[in-house]
């Protein structure tokens, strides 16, 4: 047990693993395993709902939340915190041992109200009441910036989401430095790529405009904004630690091997597999990427150039671009279905 694949990843490099969405049964395999956070999204409730093996338990949650209240949408607020609060509770033994470091669970509210700072940043405020070992989570758009530099100062701890580029990193970094410095606090601060969901973007890209680029080229896309983001967290010194997200298949762990990265896949079909295949622990991180490659997919791919120069995404765009809105775009159909379970249970 002791020597599985994650284990090893764990003794001989610095890469470490979360759990994302897990059940309850999950989560205590995914500590088994190695995992020492957990994060958990819009999509969270429902996913519980519609699997078989957490639905009769999510449905009882549900409808202990209808007779709390008459609103949907505050129903559907108290049935995400009653599920997440579950998978607190099992990680808790892990934030007793190393708090502030291991542990930690996120949970991430309305999504149809993530526009608005101050929804963020009321969110985040009711959900630390949940445990010792919550962890925010905060867009990085102007309304997730401008709601990050009022947390700060509470001391939550934060991970920053939706990171597509270089520029929102960037951002985020400075944002976070500049705050924690004013208000003398230093909350544990987690700076996010969500490599799969980027990668999926422009693969999508590709096809609706049937652009001509070789198939590996366009696989390394997201590991080269990947490298690049990391390399200029680590040169620049910003407080925290790096996040990889949204992983689509294994190499969204294993090419990030060797950094100081931390990376969240899911359970099952990603961190099981990877235990059964059980891989060697090969650093992949620096591996080099050859200017050709860099040079034709800032020629053919416009959302790529976004994503690579620091300078092509201005704040403001953040929200609108393409990655991001199909990242939110999943966590919408999410809440939208646990609306739609609510209202029909409440019928």
């Amino acid at each position: 047990m002791e020597n599985q694949y994650f284990h090893r990843v764990h003794r001989l490099s610095p890469t470490r693993l979360w759990i994302n969405n897990p059940t309850p049964g999950q989560a205590r395999k995914a500590i088994a395993a190695g995992a020492i956070n957990c994060t958990t999204n819009p999509t969270y409730s429902y996913k519980q709902i519609t699997n078989e093996e957490t639905r009769e338990e999510a449905l009882k949650i549900v409808k202990n939340a209808i007779e709390q209240t008459d609103n949907n949408d505050k129903a559907a607020d108290l049935v995400q915190q009653k599920m997440v609060k579950r998978i607190l509770d099992i990680f808790f033994q892990l934030h007793e041992k190393k708090p502030g470091k291991e542990g930690f669970v996120s949970i991430q509210g309305d999504p149809f109200a993530d526009k608005d700072p101050q929804q963020i940043i009321d969110e985040a405020l009711r959900y630390r009441n949940l445990g010792g070992n919550f962890i925010a989570k905060i867009p990085i758009t102007k309304a997730g910036i401008e709601a990050m530099e009022a947390l700060i100062p509470e001391d939550i701890p934060i991970i920053a989401t939706e990171g597509m580029s270089v520029a929102q990193a960037i951002a985020m970094g400075e944002v976070y430095q500049r705050v924690s410095r004013e208000c003398k606090k230093n909350p544990p601060f987690f700076l996010t790529h969500i490599t799969g969901i980027f990668g999926e973007h422009l693969q999508n890209v590709v096809d609706e405009n049937e652009i001509n680029i070789n198939s590996d080229i366009l696989w390394q896309a997201a590991f080269i904004v990947a490298r690049k983001q990391y390399r200029i967290f680590k040169e620049r010194a910003y407080p925290g630690i790096m996040l990889g997200g949204g992983a689509r298949n294994l190499h969204h762990f294993t090419e990030m091997i060797g950094s100081e990265m931390h990376i969240t896949i899911n359970w099952k079909g990603t961190a099981d597999k990877l235990i059964e295949l059980d891989p060697p622990v090969v650093y992949r991180m620096d591996t080099p990427t050859p200017q050709y490659v860099i040079d034709e997919l800032l020629e053919k791919i416009p959302d790529f150039k976004k994503a690579y120069l620091e300078d092509a995404l201005p704040v403001d765009d953040f929200e609108d671009y393409g990655p991001v809105v199909l990242f939110r775009n999943m966590f919408l159909k999410g809440w939208e279905g646990l609306l739609r379970v609510i209202s029909e249970h409440r019928g």
